[in-house]
């Protein structure tokens, strides 16, 4: 059986908590951008940004685990998920730092976690002495939140 390639991730705050995602997934990494707020969009949803002409949703990451709202500011990013053909940003605190990891070191999470946050988190990794919850990103964005960025596109 041959080796499997590592996965490239990169790795974000959140409420002061380390996460990351594998690269694959990101299109870009940009500043923080007010987003126009979409009535009747879950709490998470921060509201919809235009991104060279794609009109995509905003999801607070923190709201989204459960954590209460972010109060963003200029250190603050959006990291752009591209899933298929949807796309749609993630509020974070800060992006860290890239790095590889063997797919043998990704740790089950434990089943201990909150309902609303359940199926949020893959794996979990010990990355430099720090525990690092890995994120599932297709559960990451509510189906609402796809659905009003396609009726606002």
């Amino acid at each position: 059986m041959s080796e499997e390639a590592p996965l490239e991730m990169i790795s974000f705050l959140v409420n002061d908590q380390a996460f990351c995602l594998d690269v694959s997934v990101i299109r870009e990494i940009r500043g923080w951008t007010p987003a126009t707020p979409l009535p009747g969009a879950p709490l998470e949803v921060r509201g919809v940004i235009n991104l060279r002409g794609v009109i995509m949703p905003v999801v607070d990451l923190k709201a989204r685990l459960d954590q209460g709202l972010t109060e963003p500011s200029s250190r603050h990013v959006i990291i752009v998920l591209e899933l298929g053909d949807r796309q749609a940003g993630l509020l974070v605190e800060a992006v860290q730092e890239t790095f590889k990891i063997a797919r043998s070191e990704l740790q089950q999470p434990p089943s201990l976690s909150d309902p609303a946050v359940i199926g949020l988190v893959g794996a979990i990794l010990s990355l430099g002495g720090r525990m690092v919850s890995m994120l599932v990103p297709e559960a990451l964005l509510p189906e609402s939140a796809m659905a009003s960025s396609a009726v606002a596109a």
